[in-house]
């Protein structure tokens, strides 16, 4: 997800290692925090493998300071992986809202569609966090406070996004249908 982040923000302009540092951290910071350690090491295999392009300027009374862009590779790498997510990044909440972050890149409505499918569909399997004799445990049959306010939430968040993802549908069909040459 971290070159993923990295291609999204660098396809929106170029920046400094720092300020893309500052757009990671805003993004999934409070949840998943980047370090260093995991940040350089990623852009350097991005640039050795021609996704990202690193050059070298003058600093602003400082060091000089690397400026990172997407390359031509990097941004169809950027659309070849929001085409097709893995499905951890279509299950797991905050790697789904990195995708989600910049799944409006891709220039094809009914690609984006294809994504927010996959992710309905998954939100339309029945599922819990705890589960008796294998069916999944519901809020109303959860004895224990925390337990079922986990469940709660959990629902109430689920309803709101497959709202979102029925309106979001429409829109991205009635797009489709627009660019859709009629004969």
């Amino acid at each position: 997800m971290l070159e993923l982040t990295i291609l999204g923000f660098l396809y929106e302009r170029p920046l400094h290692g720092y300020e893309l540092k500052e757009r990671i951290q805003g993004l999934s910071g409070h949840v998943r925090p980047v370090s260093d350690g995991a940040l350089y090491p990623a852009i350097t295999r991005l640039v050795k493998n021609g996704l990202v392009d690193s050059r070298t300027e003058p600093g602003t009374g400082a060091a000089p300071r690397r400026t990172l862009s997407l390359t031509g590779a990097g941004r169809a790498d950027l659309f070849a992986r929001l085409r097709a997510p893995k499905d951890v990044e279509i299950s797991d909440g905050q790697r789904w809202f990195t995708l989600l972050a910049f799944l409006g890149r891709l220039p094809d409505p009914a690609e984006q569609a294809a994504v927010l499918r996959r992710r309905q569909a998954f939100l339309d399997a029945p599922t819990s966090f705890f589960y008796e004799e294998g069916a999944p445990v519901r809020a109303e049959q959860e004895p224990d406070l925390f337990r079922q306010g986990m469940l709660r939430i959990a629902r109430a968040t689920g309803t709101e996004e497959k709202a979102w993802l029925t309106e979001a549908l429409a829109e991205l069909d009635r797009r489709s249908q627009e660019d859709t040459p009629r004969t």
